[in-house]
């Protein structure tokens, strides 16, 4: 992936979610963040980058992970209700997610302006949804593509599935 190949408005963006969830988020195409909170998904815009960090397998009682396990590109600008059952309706958004590997956080931690230098890196994480730099997201996106084949060209509306 070339810098110049994001667009300038581009913003970057990490969700915490389980693993579990962001593989139905990946194979359904949308992003659900914060037990379906409004908020985080209304602060992204179409064109913006997500990537996921998953603490652990399962949302409660998996084993830690903590690993970056998906990164999309939104879709659109569209925070919709989705009904999972009589009494849960989050909000979701739709994601273009791309192919990647996952990658443990313990291998970037020296390299994210964010977790650089800090014994307490997972301080963070826990608003599950912030905002990071360009840099720190191409660090983060580098490592998740960089064993796809090589004639695949990562490109901001590029997707896999």
């Amino acid at each position: 992936m070339q810098m110049d190949e994001i667009s300038q408005q581009s913003r970057f963006w990490i969700g915490v979610v389980s693993a579990s969830h962001v593989k139905r988020g990946e194979l359904e195409g949308f992003a659900q963040l914060c037990h379906g909170k409004s908020a985080p998904l209304r602060k992204m815009r179409a064109g913006d980058w997500l990537i996921y960090y998953s603490p652990r397998t399962e949302i409660r009682k998996g084993a830690p992970l903590q690993a970056f396990t998906a990164i999309g590109e939104v879709a659109d600008d569209i925070v919709y209700e989705y009904q999972m059952s009589e009494s849960f309706v989050p909000l979701r958004r739709n994601i273009r997610y791309t192919s990647c590997r996952v990658v443990p956080i313990r291998d970037l931690l020296e390299k994210l302006s964010f977790t650089r230098g800090n014994r307490n890196w997972g301080y963070p994480f826990r608003y599950g949804h912030f905002e990071i730099s360009l840099e720190d997201f191409m660090t983060i996106s580098s490592a998740m593509l960089y064993c796809l084949p090589s004639d695949f060209t990562f490109l901001p509306h590029a997707t896999l599935r």
